[in-house]
């Protein structure tokens, strides 16, 4: 039921809409690169993320992977697991998740190049697959 743009879902009496990405998210730490004169790739992949679908507020499921080329910073695994936990609260669609995710993360060590893939389980027979990155792989 649609109510003011916002959507209400009748089971469970919360509301859901477009604005829900707003409000504070966890803090992406990070420690010095080890090998900062020497470009390698580090992946991580998060197969437990989910996040609220803002029209029905029901959970979305998928697979994160963060591939990236560090310059002088690594992202903090705990961290970034408890930041991907603020997501369970978040209503946004798929393409809004993957961009948000790849642009705190760049703000977080501003790697050389990264890669944010999106695995999103099937929704209404539809398998989604979303792809940003912050340009050309060195």
């Amino acid at each position: 039921m649609e109510v003011e743009g916002w959507y209400l879902d009748a089971r469970w009496g919360d509301r859901f809409g477009p604005d829900t990405m707003e409000g504070p998210m966890a803090v992406v730490e990070t420690f010095p690169n080890p090998a900062p004169n020497r470009d390698y790739a580090i992946r991580h992949v998060c197969p437990e993320f989910t996040s609220l679908c803002p029209k029905t507020g029901q959970p979305d499921f998928a697979t994160i992977e963060v591939e990236y080329i560090p310059a002088g910073l690594c992202l903090e695994l705990k961290s970034l697991k408890f930041y991907y936990f603020t997501y369970r609260d978040r209503g946004a669609f798929f393409e809004a998740v993957t961009n948000q995710i790849l642009d705190d993360l760049v703000a977080s060590c501003a790697p050389k190049w990264m890669r944010v893939t999106g695995h999103f389980n099937v929704r209404g027979g539809i398998a989604s697959v979303i792809v940003t990155e912050t340009g050309l792989r060195p």
